[in-house]
């Protein structure tokens, strides 16, 4: 897989994004949250979308310019329109308001109804731990149904990611999870392959489990929630608080007879300052015991390396990236080359190359 100075690879992805008719602004940040996605290992949701990205910028789902609207704004929360707006830029103005407000009032929330895609959700997350903050984020689209409710057959739900960020003396821990047992990119792309998932991670029409994808993409078949067939009562449960957060305290979602566009996002986002309760040093004792109790755990016997904690493996990847470069998919360079040849912005050379 090739490897990009990371430098070099934000500079072509805003130039990208730039020529394709997205604001300097708005480039930059979303450079920044793809390559992010890419360095930790979320290729699926890193620089895998910017072809996508640049199409949607094309045909007009994705704005460009422009700014959100203010809904309401009550100080320790607030809710904006982001009229389809990048995700990774609304998210990051909320989330940097959020932080700046936080030390004021303890806990703060914000609410964006109409938000483009937001990209992968641990991708943020340093952003606030760095700060010694813990912050936590979801989202959903409630234009789109994938995901029936536990014991149903008719899809009413998304995947609905949902991801929080705790601060150490360390590598912060960083949880990331759908709240479907797989993601929408991940079951599009096996089934373009014309493969399956490694378990019965769906429903048919008819409810019964299957591990095939086209089920889902050609079929009418569902995502199972998280738990699978025996107890998926538990991601079902999850599902509905991320509709409910993001939806329900935006003002806008499925229940509305107008429904958004099909790309039109909704998401809420929180950040707490450990320095409003007992403090940021009491907290890290806590949150530094216990990944260390869970590391230094003997590992079961199909374990064959050591406990990880949330966000190792991206805390690993990402400073592997730094030093030796953000690798990244020949095939999702090569659909990136075709749109940067049309808008004549030139490749970044490889390393080593």
């Amino acid at each position: 897989m090739p490897r990009f100075d990371r430098a070099l690879l934000l500079d072509f992805v805003e130039t990208l994004l730039t020529a394709g008719g997205m604001e300097a602004d708005k480039a930059t940040v979303t450079a920044e949250v793809l390559v992010e996605g890419d360095m930790i290992g979320h290729e699926t949701h890193g620089l895998q979308l910017l072809h996508w990205y640049l199409e949607c910028l094309a045909d007009g789902s994705l704005n460009g310019t422009g700014s959100y609207q203010v809904v309401a704004d009550r100080g320790a929360g607030f809710v904006w329109d982001g009229r389809l707006l990048p995700g990774a830029w609304l998210l990051t103005q909320a989330l940097e308001q959020a932080m700046d407000r936080v030390r004021d009032h303890g806990i703060v929330g914000a609410a964006i109804r109409n938000c483009h895609h937001t990209c992968a959700l641990s991708a943020y997350m340093r952003k606030a731990t760095d700060r010694g903050l813990i912050v936590q984020i979801s989202a959903s689209n409630p234009a789109a149904r994938r995901v029936a409710p536990y014991g149903g057959t008719r899809p009413v739900l998304t995947p609905n990611p949902l991801a929080m960020g705790f601060p150490t003396s360390g590598d912060p821990i960083l949880i990331d999870v759908s709240t479907s047992i797989t993601t929408t990119t991940m079951t599009q792309l096996l089934a373009r392959k014309g493969e399956r998932y490694p378990e019965a991670w769906a429903l048919t029409a008819e409810g019964q489990p299957t591990d095939d994808p086209r089920e889902i993409t050609e079929r009418g078949g569902t995502m199972m929630p998280l738990g699978g067939a025996a107890k998926g009562y538990k991601g079902f449960g999850l599902a509905m608080m991320v509709d409910l957060l993001g939806q329900g305290l935006s003002g806008k979602g499925r229940a509305n007879t107008k429904a958004p566009g099909p790309l039109a996002q909704s998401a809420f986002l929180q950040v707490i300052d450990p320095a409003f309760f007992a403090g940021l040093g009491a907290f890290t004792e806590q949150s530094d015991w216990l990944a260390e109790a869970c590391r230094s755990n003997p590992p079961a016997p199909w374990n064959k390396s050591a406990v990880r904690v949330p966000g190792d493996s991206a805390s690993m990847r990402r400073r592997d990236a730094l030093v030796r470069g953000v690798p990244v998919a020949d095939s999702d360079m090569a659909r990136i080359a075709k749109h940067a040849r049309q808008l004549g912005v030139p490749l970044p050379r490889e390393i080593g190359a």
